[in-house]
């Protein structure tokens, strides 16, 4: 049973073994790249970090038109269409990378995907410094065939992770040190991300 007090980001609307695209309940209530966040699956809580979000119109092969032209603000657009919310949708794509079964976490791919219309919700500090104990998790990104390019992704999951550590830049040198040792054949890859993570 998910806590009251969690803020519910979504609902998952598509799924794979390897990522699930939900949808925001509130037009641009969309969460930060890196964001570490979690649903369930039966007995399983999985976890993943958001590679991707987009605002779209909610009918596929329909792009909304520009309606602003004679409005003051971006804010009087949406005054004087308040059709627009029913209109839009905005959802974000999350890659995953562990889950949780009996209390014990495993970061490596659950045995099946997140459930459609399963609630999504943003990781709290305290289950993020939880999953990064251990640092395994970084496999998955490095070898991410995301729509974000990785190295980006995992500079942002890296940079929002160590604000929910005790120590932020012990947290930071130990991720260098696991991506040196998954990257030591490709130097200008891992300068670039640590370049990127640096606090």
């Amino acid at each position: 049973m998910q806590e009251l007090s969690q803020t519910r980001l979504g609902e998952v609307i598509q799924a794979s073994s390897t990522t699930f695209c939900a949808q925001c309940y509130e037009l641009y209530s969309l969460p930060p790249l890196g964001t570490l966040v979690k649903t369930n699956e039966g007995d399983n809580e999985l976890y993943a970090v958001v590679y991707q979000a987009f605002t779209e119109g909610i009918e596929p092969g329909r792009k909304p038109i520009a309606r602003g032209k004679d409005e003051p603000s971006e804010e009087a657009v949406f005054k004087a269409n308040p059709q627009l919310v029913k209109l839009l949708r905005s959802e974000f794509a999350a890659l995953v990378v562990g889950h949780k079964r009996d209390g014990r976490v495993n970061q490596y791919l659950p045995p099946r995907p997140a459930r459609l219309h399963g609630f999504v919700y943003e990781c709290s500090s305290e289950e993020i410094a939880g999953f990064s104990r251990c640092y395994t998790f970084l496999t998955l990104l490095v070898n991410a065939k995301a729509e974000t390019p990785s190295d980006e992704l995992i500079a942002a999951v890296l940079r929002l992770m160590s604000a929910s550590q005790e120590d932020p830049r012990a947290f930071l040198v130990n991720a260098g040190k696991e991506l040196a040792a998954l990257l030591g054949q490709d130097y200008a890859r891992l300068k670039a991300i640590l370049e990127r993570i640096k606090p």
